[in-house]
């Protein structure tokens, strides 16, 4: 079963065919494969029993946090951050950035997600981003890694930064990495939220970013104490505030969009900018549940992502798919808001969007990268697969992928990595994870809870 999503996703080619050259899809059809591309062909990969499908693109985490997953659980967001966010990447080593992303990377692919956009906001070192981005390429993902900053208070002092020094920073990784409008690693503006940074510095970074034509990412309006924080500050609200200092344009990928009035929607739409939807950590640290459909109705790109591994805990977007079909349908109370088809589109286009990769990536076309997954539709969950786009949303998960491959390479055969040995990463992790968490002081079992059960029995 091919699923093209090629502009539209209704389309199946049931049986079908995908032929490869390079890094590129030269021909995508139904029915089997003509003879002439089978006789060329240097290898032939049986799709019997498989969803054959664009690969995803996780448009925001923070890999960095792989080494921090499970250690503050239950937690809003500010007391989040406080209780392992900052302790823990106070004390990580370059070293330590490099396994976690890699870690990371590798756990997105093997979901599925063959395109990540990562946010390291923790510029302890001036090469922690270069570590991210080495990572990157030896996972064989193609990458596009905001290169995170605040610049001002009242954000944690450790981590601001000179508006100089981020200028300096970045344009030196944009030279290093950002060697083609393809590259498989290539850098970008992060600035962290708006009430972190300077008006000037965002006003001086939209600007490059025309200029080196690179994107701008920058969560916004996640919580409703976020937006209070602006509105005590400015008098506006974020999304009001970046339109009134002149930064808000097609350039600028928003991350959550929770807490967005009727008149911000109109003006991101107007703007041409993109919001970055995360269901599952807006559910985790209960921040809320933002009003997809009426962004779709009026237009907003929209893409999907996981957020960072601290605040999901995984990396699986197959799951995101469904929470975010199923999430807008508790939030309307209706059961049409969103089907699998608009799920689908803003995995794919609105992904490729995210990346700067629009009609290049998110779709098996002639011409289109190879980026393609294998997703294994004869599990017991799965089967019998009458709509293959319902079951990718609704019924598959992260460990159903296959097979996965990247620029035309297979990067994973049946479940296991063809270049990486996974589970020599894993235990390397596990040791520099466990030596963070003694640097830090951080406890990992943490102090007793007071759950609503053991309330309970307290009460009677």
């Amino acid at each position: 079963m091919v699923l093209p999503c090629d502009g539209e996703y209704r389309t199946v080619h049931r049986p079908g065919y995908v032929f490869i050259r390079g890094e590129r899809i030269e021909a995508v059809g139904a029915g089997p494969a003509p003879e002439g591309l089978r006789a060329g062909a240097d290898e032939i990969i049986n799709a019997a029993g498989k969803i054959v499908a664009p690969g995803f693109v996780n448009a925001h985490t923070h890999l960095f946090q792989t080494f921090l997953r499970g250690l503050a659980d239950d937690k809003p967001l500010l007391e989040w951050l406080e209780a392992a966010i900052w302790p823990g990447a106070l004390v990580m080593k370059e070293e330590d950035f490099y396994l976690a992303a890699l870690l990371g990377f590798v756990e997105n692919l093997k979901c599925g997600a063959t395109s990540v956009l990562d946010q390291d906001y923790v510029q302890t070192s001036p090469h922690n981003a270069d570590a991210i981005a080495e990572a990157a390429a030896r996972s064989g993902a193609r990458a596009f890694l905001a290169r995170g900053f605040a610049d001002r208070d009242p954000y944690h002092p450790a981590f601001q930064e000179t508006p100089e020094r981020v200028l300096r920073e970045t344009e030196r990784l944009v030279k290093k990495w950002n060697t083609g409008p393809e590259s498989m690693v290539r850098f970008e503006f992060g600035p962290l939220i708006p009430w972190g940074c300077r008006q000037d510095t965002l006003q001086t970074i939209d600007r490059l970013a025309h200029e080196w034509d690179i994107g701008v990412h920058i969560h916004l309006s996640e919580t409703r104490a976020e937006v209070q924080m602006s509105m005590d500050e400015t008098g506006m609200t974020p999304a009001r505030w970046l339109h009134h200092i002149g930064v808000l344009n097609d350039r600028w990928q928003l991350v959550h969009g929770v807490w967005l009035d009727d008149e911000e929607m109109d003006l991101i739409a107007s703007a041409g900018a993109l919001i970055i939807h995360c269901p599952v950590s807006n559910m985790y640290l209960a921040s809320g549940n933002p009003a997809v459909t009426e962004w779709r109705r009026r237009g907003i790109p929209t893409a999907l992502a996981t957020d960072g591994p601290g605040s999901n805990n995984s990396q699986d977007m197959l799951e995101v798919l469904k929470f975010t079909a199923c999430l807008q349908k508790l939030r309307t109370l209706d059961a049409m808001a969103l089907f699998p088809e608009d799920v689908l589109d803003m995995a794919y286009a609105g992904g490729a969007r995210a990346m700067f990769l629009d009609g290049k990536i998110g779709r098996l076309a002639p011409g289109a990268l190879a980026d393609v997954i294998l997703v294994d539709a004869m599990r017991p969950h799965i089967a019998p697969v009458h709509v293959p786009q319902s079951a990718l949303v609704y019924n598959a998960n992260g460990n159903d992928v296959d097979t996965v491959i990247v620029a035309g390479k297979v990067l994973m055969r049946e479940g296991r990595l063809t270049h990486l040995d996974e589970r020599r990463l894993v235990e390397d992790c596990q040791r520099a994870a466990e030596a963070m968490f003694a640097r830090a002081g951080i406890q990992v079992n943490g102090p007793p809870r007071t759950t609503l059960l053991s309330r309970s029995r307290t009460a009677s």
